[in-house]
């Protein structure tokens, strides 16, 4: 086994119940496969600034493929971002209005962007998984921001997730594809634009094949980058379609599973 990249989903996968990890222990490994030259990929539906705040120590080093393929950094420079055009930003709110989502946030280069009509705990929430984000008045104020915008995160309650799924899919066929992040969470990305198309980027940059790659993740969102490459792992408390797709299945989020298995990834790169 020859493995060149590992790529992680966060929430789920990486991070337990509680957003942990243990810091000390993957600081070790992570030494470990920088001297094997081993890519490390965080690949997330969650804001860049967000993703690198886990990885203070070493996020330099570390390769992010964020808001779910829109916006790919390595380390802290701009590598890939996908775009939408304002217009299309502005129809798509137009037809967002009349699902009625419990919460709905823009994602952009800069920022993302929520009304200002949002709970305070629906602000609270969103500025964890988007540290950089303005409030704005209408959705209208967008058109004046001088910003890329690739990404639309809406939450819906978990007992509609599957009705409002297939009704974004209806609704938004050819133009934007909706994912399930988890927890009642709906992500709609670009056409042709997802982890594993993130993925791919990288690999065309550093001559890595979808055979050399191992994969983790738990939800909708990651299952492309499951599906198509060779080593793939669904965790314990993954949704059923992605174990599926994936080739092993590992323990859940709560235990080091993922640690250990990147441990014997190392041990057996050789």
């Amino acid at each position: 086994m020859k493995i060149k990249m590992i790529a992680v989903d966060m929430d789920g996968t990486f991070l337990n119940d509680k957003k942990k990890y243990n810091v000390s222990r993957f600081n070790k490994l992570f030494k470990q496969l920088q001297e094997k030259e081993i890519a490390f990929v965080v690949a997330s539906g969650n804001q860049y600034f967000q993703l690198r705040t886990f990885f203070p120590r070493n996020y330099k080093n570390i390769t992010f493929i964020s808001e779910n393929g829109a916006n790919i950094l390595i380390g802290d420079q701009p590598f890939y971002n996908a775009e939408l055009p304002k217009n299309i930003v502005m129809h798509t709110l137009n037809i967002l209005d009349k699902l009625e989502p419990i919460n709905l946030i823009v994602c952009g280069k800069k920022s993302a962007y929520i009304l200002e009509d949002a709970t305070v705990e629906q602000i609270s929430n969103a500025k964890f998984y988007y540290p950089r984000i303005k409030v704005v008045k209408s959705w209208n104020e967008l058109l004046n921001e001088n910003d890329t915008f690739f990404k639309f995160a809406l939450s819906f309650d978990p007992s509609e997730m599957t009705e409002k799924l297939t009704m974004l899919q209806i609704t938004l066929k050819g133009s934007l594809i909706p994912v399930s992040s988890g927890h009642g969470d709906i992500d709609l990305i670009i056409l042709g634009v997802n982890k594993y198309t993130g993925l791919k980027l990288l690999g065309k940059k550093w001559h890595i094949s979808d055979s050399e790659i191992a994969t983790f993740g738990d939800s909708g969102n990651d299952l492309e980058m499951l599906k198509h490459t060779k080593y793939s792992f669904a965790m314990e408390n993954a949704q059923e379609q992605i174990k599926k797709a994936a080739n092993s299945i590992i323990g859940s989020n709560n235990s080091e599973a993922l640690l250990d298995t990147i441990e014997s990834i190392i041990n057996g790169n050789n």
